[in-house]
């Protein structure tokens, strides 16, 4: 009779986290219990989230608008002076981020496809805000070659708390530049926060390569974290049919694509017939078939104390949030979350210790509320 209960109470649980979820309802999982909160769905893509220090939040959507959430409701003002944008297939407004010392200097950062010709690269750049508009802006970086297609930006954005800047860049759906040092595609990038090469980037010394790379052979890196308990930076990135990744991004290493992949072509051919490879890293976790990861946070929050420590990562194929455990910088297991929420772009932790997860197409901003 236990083994039966045990099973009928297992299937509920993945009966409850099949159905989408409604705004207020309670959500059971198998280590937390929450509120799902639904600030607003009156946007259209939304990429990014970042906080204030007096409480507001600011908002992107891909078509290149700041939006700002004040009191937990959508405010009917934009911020001005956001750059004109290459609003083309996957290209647009991207990631926003604050400086972890924002209340002394004032920073934010964005990443953003900038048109160039007929072409758009990823961009990152910082700003003031004054009242509600963007002042003192400066471009740090810009990604090149510039190209016309319109897929693999990246463009996630983390401050390790020592003066430097990681980002993102996709390979722009030409496989070979993630493993050319010549440009910056396909890459994880490093920067002093003010736009500078650091001198002890690993490939500063390397004729012909780019002094900005970090690591190399990455497909199309859509979340960013830097853990600074331990020191450590995580990226998740798509695969192509199969093959998303989760990894343990170091120095000057290279994470393989497209020689070594889980994945196939789109139409199911193979791209290559190998998985590993020696001087290549090993995801951490990968899937197989694609999640289509976009958005991650590491849960540090006491809010959520049996989640402490776990990767949120958001899907937007899948359309959930998968709680991904990992010890040891070894894959444990995983728990889906919110299936059917829709096209996940970005999971956030606030300072005040909340998850939000938002969504495109429509375009929502959500909080879980943990329930005790």
């Amino acid at each position: 009779m236990k083994q039966i209960l045990t099973g009928v109470f297992v299937f509920a649980l993945f009966a409850q986290a099949m159905a989408q979820p409604k705004p207020g309802s309670t959500i059971t999982t198998q280590k937390q219990k929450f509120v799902f909160e639904t600030i607003t769905a009156d946007l259209q893509s939304v990429w990014g989230i970042a906080f204030l220090p007096d409480g507001r939040m600011l908002v992107t959507e891909k078509s290149g608008e700041i939006r700002i959430i004040k009191a937990g409701k959508l405010l009917p003002e934009k911020i001005s002076g956001v750059p004109k944008v290459y609003d083309k297939g996957q290209g647009g407004l991207m990631d926003i981020q604050v400086h972890p010392n924002y209340a002394q200097n004032g920073w934010i950062y964005l990443t953003y496809s900038k048109p160039d010709g007929n072409n758009g690269g990823t961009v990152v750049a910082r700003a003031k805000l004054q009242g509600n508009a963007l002042v003192n802006f400066e471009e740090l970086f810009k990604a090149l070659p510039t190209t016309s297609s319109g897929v693999h930006f990246g463009s996630r954005i983390v401050f390790d708390g020592k003066g430097y800047i990681y980002f993102s860049s996709g390979e722009r759906g030409t496989k070979e530049n993630a493993q050319d040092l010549t440009n910056h595609l396909g890459k994880i990038l490093r920067l002093h926060e003010d736009g500078r090469v650091p001198a002890d980037n690993p490939f500063v010394n390397t004729p012909g390569a780019k002094p900005e790379i970090w690591s190399y052979g990455h497909r199309n890196p859509q979340g960013l974290y830097y853990d600074k308990q331990t020191n450590t930076l995580w990226d998740h990135e798509h695969g192509p049919k199969g093959g998303d990744e989760l990894n343990k991004v170091e120095r000057g290493k290279n994470y393989g694509w497209p020689v070594i992949t889980y994945g196939i072509n789109y139409d199911g051919t193979p791209i290559t017939d190998i998985t590993s490879k020696p001087g290549m890293e090993q995801p951490v976790r990968y899937w197989v078939p694609s999640i289509a990861p976009c958005g991650l946070t590491m849960v540090t929050s006491d809010k959520y104390p049996d989640w402490k420590g776990n990767f949120l990562v958001g899907a937007l194929a899948f359309q959930l949030v998968a709680r991904v455990e990992v010890e040891n910088g070894k894959f444990v297991t995983e728990e889906r979350l919110l299936e059917k929420i829709g096209r996940v772009r970005a999971v956030a932790q606030s300072p005040d210790g909340y998850i939000y997860v938002t969504t495109e197409n429509p375009g929502t901003v959500n909080r879980l509320v943990p329930v005790k």
